[in-house]
């Protein structure tokens, strides 16, 4: 079976800022800017091949992955699938708060506003199984979120609630699974 990569977008000023971004669309910072290029030289470098670059219609993906794709010539195309949860009201607040953290353990809420972890994890399965489906002719280079990391992580491992809350990716950050 095959297999493909998973890239966190860039620094942006919220992620400084320890603000949750979820569908606000926040740019990358210059460091950010510079994280995405410094991933692509290491893509090209470590002689990864992929087909084609999905990324998330957020700024922030969007433009860490067209700075990969300038570099190491990988297409790239939108996937709306890999778009960061609605997190609603709790959207520019601390990553932190501790009502938040509470808020997260509810897979089922919608955030007042937002979408639910269980909402998010479907499209993203979704997206997985159609990614495994071709996986035996094409390898991808997915770019998107933390929130989406979580639930690609969950994809290929058994978390508990714990540990799911508490996986996270770096920015700019590469992983590579594998379909078995």
């Amino acid at each position: 079976m095959g297999h493909f990569y998973f890239v966190r977008h860039g620094q942006t000023v919220w992620n400084v800022e320890n603000k949750i971004c979820g569908v606000t669309d926040i740019e990358l910072t210059e460091l950010g800017h510079r994280q995405a290029i410094d991933t692509g030289e290491k893509i090209l470098e470590a002689g990864i091949h992929a087909d084609e670059i999905l990324y998330s219609p957020l700024i922030r993906a969007a433009e860490t992955a067209r700075h990969i794709s300038e570099i190491t010539g990988i297409p790239m195309r939108m996937e709306p699938r890999l778009k960061e949860q609605n997190f609603g009201k709790w959207e520019s607040t601390p990553r932190d708060g501790a009502d938040f953290q509470q808020a997260k353990e509810d897979f089922a809420c919608r955030y007042e506003g937002g979408e639910s972890m269980l909402q998010m994890a479907q499209r993203i399965y979704n997206l997985l199984d159609d990614i495994k489906a071709e996986s035996d002719k094409k390898t991808y280079i997915l770019v998107a979120h933390n929130g989406i990391s979580r639930v690609v992580q969950s994809y290929f491992t058994d978390m508990s609630n714990k540990e799911y809350a508490a996986f996270g990716v770096k920015n700019c950050q590469v992983i590579r699974y594998d379909f078995t």
